[in-house]
């Protein structure tokens, strides 16, 4: 085989695109590099040639063990230098078809895997109908074109999921930490390698959360797991990787989920609250007696939510705590204003 015919193989083994046989070849050249002496280490040239070679590769850690093995190199400078050229030749020969490869999926071994090597976040199309927006960095992988009673995808880093329903086949996302599963909705994971935390944000609908260890993986939104929690929009679950706890609270930017007219002209206070309360979804508790009597002139416009409350507490010299997904004011009531004397 001439070097470019080599270049070629292995450009189609990164690809994804190599046959059986082409495979067996690639790992039987590389078996053949790493016979030497492992009590040798490697040299920098070497370590570094095997440190670009995953940074292209990327594959996740929980994936079946990669036919292409990069370990000890056999020191005989002949076969050394030919081995570098040829390293070299590869990597840097893939370098204009990069944007391509990285956006193309890889299915050796019966599985399908993505990786975003780009600056920009990825949309891909699963083969359910599914959509997923993966963010630059991040990998997932996917076996057996998603057939079977549950729709598995393994992710390492950052994804958004907007999940084709379908009742009868639950979607799970799989990190190192977490097991998230849904029957059809919109949400964000986030777990990246080495990270201290890894969390779930809901968009929309219903998704149950619970740790990766011992995971329950017949759970459904509709029968959590016991050592999970039921995550409703707007709001989020942290993980903690030091203490295994699973903290559920509400997502830093609440969205609207329902509309509604934030224009209010000397109207209650309890009916502003309760127009917050419907749009975000979220519960704000508040001692009715006490803001029984108290009004509000008040226009809201492209505020946050906590924002909102900001503006409202100002105007009514109160202020509110937030506690897992539970907002509470915190106010000693409205009394009204002396009047002049004389």
């Amino acid at each position: 085989m001439t070097e470019v015919e080599f270049y070629q193989l292995l450009q189609r083994y990164l690809d994804g695109r190599a046959t059986p046989d082409e495979q067996a070849r690639v790992a039987q050249w590389y078996e053949q590099l790493h016979q030497a002496d492992a009590r040798q280490p490697a040299p920098p040239a070497q370590q570094a040639v095997e440190a670009a070679i995953w940074q292209r590769l990327r594959l996740p850690a929980t994936a079946p063990a990669p036919v292409l093995r990069v370990s000890r190199w056999r020191q005989k400078p002949v076969r050394w230098a030919a081995a570098v050229g040829l390293l070299a030749l590869a990597l840097g020969g893939l370098l204009p078809y990069a944007r391509h490869w990285q956006a193309a999926p890889s299915t050796a071994t019966g599985w399908t895997r993505y990786h975003n090597a780009t600056q920009q976040e990825q949309v891909l199309r699963l083969p359910d109908a599914t959509r997923v927006t993966l963010q630059p960095g991040s990998s997932l992988r996917y076996a057996g074109g998603l057939a079977g009673a549950r729709r598995e995808v393994y992710l390492e880093g950052e994804a958004f999921f907007q999940v084709h329903k379908d009742p009868a086949h639950p979607f799970l996302v799989l990190t190192k930490q977490l097991v998230t599963t849904v029957l059809g909705t919109g949400f964000d994971v986030k777990a990246y390698p080495g990270s201290a935390e890894a969390q779930v944000a809901v968009r929309e609908g219903k998704v149950a959360v619970q740790p990766r260890a011992a995971a329950q993986l017949d759970a459904t939104p509709t029968h959590p797991a016991k050592a999970g929690v039921l995550l409703l929009p707007n709001q989020q679950v942290v993980y903690s990787v030091a203490s295994h706890h699973l903290h559920k609270k509400l997502v830093d930017k609440p969205l609207v989920l329902v509309p509604q007219a934030f224009e209010f002209e000397e109207r209650p206070v309890a009916e502003v609250l309760a127009a917050l309360e419907k749009a975000y979804g979220v519960d704000i508790r508040y001692d009715k007696q006490k803001l029984a009597g108290c009004t509000v002139s008040i226009t809201f416009y492209k505020e946050s939510l906590f924002e909102k409350l900001d503006l409202l507490c100002k105007s009514l010299g109160a202020s509110y705590s937030q506690a897992d997904t539970q907002i509470t004011i915190h106010s000693r009531g409205c009394q009204a204003a002396p009047l002049p004397s004389g």
